[in-house]
């Protein structure tokens, strides 16, 4: 394979359960790069709440809020934002359908909000840049925004932003909403456009449905053994869990 990147996602593929990344993973990531091949995050979380791994991993991609924000060597090259107007309008459309006391997340490109009732920064390191926020009267803008949902109301608020790209979050009361150009495959396809980078050196790594955009566009897909069944039935190869050192082991099997 003449791989060029590797694009992760994090929760459920980069990272374990734990929320970390195995000392294992880290050195084959760091074979994989001494090798000329770059790294790629490409994550629904914000760049805020994702940097303690960013910190780690230094990689020359990163594909942030579901593909609403694109970096390619610290340089901004994509950005599929809501204006305040915008963003007032999707947070009314989710109290409304969902109720006012609906738990919402708003990724910023400098900050991220929550208005939980209580801080989930407690049980995650990785909140601990965060800010609580109601809402009621929030003025700015928005690269994603989630909220939880039920059976019942997410239809309902897929059908009320029909301008917007709504993905529930597989075996999670959760759903994303951005821009109807923020996916992640659409993210890929800016990268390549602005950078030269060819789709067909791209090893795409995923879990949830959100990836299987990009596992399906890449030279490449791979599967999480933890993937929901859609992703890997989308994926060119399936491979280990998460949480058993999956990707390291396919590293080490493929550039030994």
């Amino acid at each position: 394979m003449d791989l060029r990147c590797l694009l992760f996602d994090l929760d459920g593929t980069l990272l374990r359960s734990d929320k970390t990344i195995s000392p294992r993973t880290l050195r084959a990531l760091e074979a994989c790069r001494e090798r000329g091949i770059k790294i790629g995050i490409c994550t629904n979380r914000s760049e805020n709440r994702a940097k303690p791994f960013l910190d780690q991993l230094g990689p020359e991609v990163i594909i942030s809020s579901g593909g609403a924000l694109v970096r390619y060597d610290g340089e901004i090259i994509f950005r599929a934002e809501f204006s305040p107007p915008e963003t007032r309008r999707v947070l009314d459309r989710i109290q409304e359908i969902c109720g006012v006391e609906t738990e919402i997340t708003v990724d910023g490109e400098t900050a991220h909000y929550w208005n939980f009732k209580s801080d989930p920064g407690i049980m995650d390191k990785s909140w601990s840049g965060s800010t609580y926020c109601d809402f009621s009267r929030f003025s700015g803008s928005a690269l994603k925004l989630c909220a939880k949902i039920t059976d019942e109301t997410f239809p309902a608020l897929k059908a009320a932003l029909p301008d917007c790209d709504c993905v529930r979050f597989s075996g999670e009361d959760w759903c994303k909403i951005t821009k109807a150009n923020a996916t992640k495959e659409n993210a890929l396809r800016e990268l390549c456009r602005v950078s030269g980078l060819s789709l067909a050196g791209f090893a795409a790594f995923g879990d949830d449905t959100p990836d299987i955009g990009m596992l399906r566009l890449c030279g490449l897909g791979v599967a999480m053994g933890n993937a929901v069944p859609a992703v890997k039935a989308a994926a060119d190869v399936v491979i280990g869990t998460n949480d058993e050192d999956g990707i390291a082991e396919w590293l080490e099997e493929q550039f030994q």
